[in-house]
């Protein structure tokens, strides 16, 4: 899954990057507000993570047009401002959740989970309908009660298509919620991996809408 890393901080940001793609995130990073600006409006991010600090445009302003203009992906802000009226102004304005530097990486990406598990509706770790599932916690799949591990890509595939099972999506909306930038994407690379999921879930699982995309039976 993609999520937006916005820090200023070269040394964090640098070592947060390395540490969300090794966790199976693919982090886009930002190192200003309106370059911020510009990537949120591009779109196909998971989460965000916003530092409030920013040169160019404060985080606050980030969060605050990024609401005006509707956009809803969860935002954990990260900052070293520790005081009570900068936390309860970001969780006013439209913040998901609040982190104070330093901290843990294991507990940032559980409060990722946390937000991105509300965003979708469900007061737990699982996603999905009757016959597939998503754990967000262990990032498995599970079909007819049984786990199956899933690859970085496959799991971001699959969180994709189940936060609504039965809506199609496009080629291009898939490869905008796996693939981060730089990432070198082939034409057919899409197809070949739902070609394996099927091969591990089943043909059902992931169906295709001719000319259209792809979808799960709800």
């Amino acid at each position: 899954m993609r999520v937006l890393l916005v820090e200023d901080d070269e040394t964090i940001g640098r070592s947060l990057k390395q540490a969300l793609d090794g966790a199976g995130w693919s982090a886009d990073w930002v190192r200003d507000g309106e370059l911020a600006q510009s990537a949120l409006a591009d779109g196909g991010y998971t989460c965000v993570l916003l530092d409030l600090g920013l040169p160019r445009q404060d985080g606050t302003e980030v969060l605050r047009r990024a609401r005006e203009r509707g956009d809803a992906t969860p935002v954990v802000v990260l900052t070293a401002r520790g005081g009570l009226e900068d936390r309860i102004h970001s969780l006013d304005i439209g913040a998901d959740d609040y982190l104070r530097k330093p901290f843990e990486f294991r507990e940032l990406l559980a409060r990722m989970r946390a937000v991105v598990r509300r965003r979708d509706g469900a007061a737990h770790s699982l996603i999905g309908g009757a016959v597939l599932q998503l754990d967000l916690t262990t990032r498995e799949v599970v079909v007819q009660g049984v786990r199956e591990a899933l690859t970085a890509r496959e799991f971001a595939l699959l969180h994709a298509l189940l936060e609504r099972p039965g809506a199609v999506l496009s080629r291009e909306q898939l490869e905008n919620r796996i693939y981060g930038w730089g990432e070198e994407v082939t034409s057919n690379a899409i197809d070949v991996l739902i070609h394996g999921m099927r091969r591990k879930l089943g043909a059902g699982a992931i169906r295709n809408v001719r000319g259209l995309g792809w979808r799960v039976p709800q």
